[in-house]
């Protein structure tokens, strides 16, 4: 039950699903589809907001990287738009400061991909609790240093000229130490 269908099914629960990978987006949908909810599926922020004041959805999916924004940038629009909506945010890109972030700008949770439908469905309909980082062994130098980076970034704002100062590295550095996939461990 993809929008189009969404008339169809007017007591099913909306899930907006907000990812730039296509084919993980509609994957998502259709298994979601199969578990009688109606969903909005949107590549970007601005397809997202768009379907959230035609349908007023009552979750949300949202990837942490949609293409060059940031998931977190719709948190509160979506609140403004629908205050009971619950949201998660799920990332290939996990750290501590961004999942601190997206808890106190509104989400439920923040989850690590890949996460199977029963877990996010546990998370945002259920309020189960997951570790958005687990915590399996101690953390290597180069992860807190991805981390240390990221919560800098984070204090700035998203600005990368003032995280490289504060940092004390040349911006270009910074720009590829922040292109490259978080250290696991």
């Amino acid at each position: 039950m993809t929008k189009t269908n969404a008339a169809a099914s007017l007591d099913a629960d909306n899930i907006l699903i907000i990812d730039d990978d296509e084919a993980f987006r509609l994957t998502l949908a259709r298994a979601l589809d199969r578990k009688g909810y109606v969903t909005l599926p949107a590549a970007n922020i601005s397809e997202a907001l768009d379907l959230s004041s035609r349908h007023l959805p009552d979750y949300a999916i949202i990837d942490l990287k949609i293409e060059r924004e940031s998931g977190l940038d719709c948190l509160q629009p979506l609140q403004d738009i629908n205050p009971g909506i619950r949201m998660l945010i799920l990332t290939g890109y996990s750290s501590i400061a961004t999942a601190v972030n997206a808890i106190k700008k509104g989400a439920v949770n923040y989850a690590c991909k890949p996460l199977g439908v029963d877990e996010i469905l546990g998370i945002l309909v259920e309020g189960r609790e997951t570790d958005a980082i687990p915590e399996e062994e101690p953390v290597s130098v180069d992860r807190l240093e991805w981390e240390h980076i990221h919560r800098v970034l984070d204090d700035n704002e998203g600005n990368i000229s003032a995280t490289a100062r504060a940092l004390g590295m040349h911006r270009r550095t910074l720009q590829r130490k922040l292109l490259k996939r978080p250290v696991r461990r």
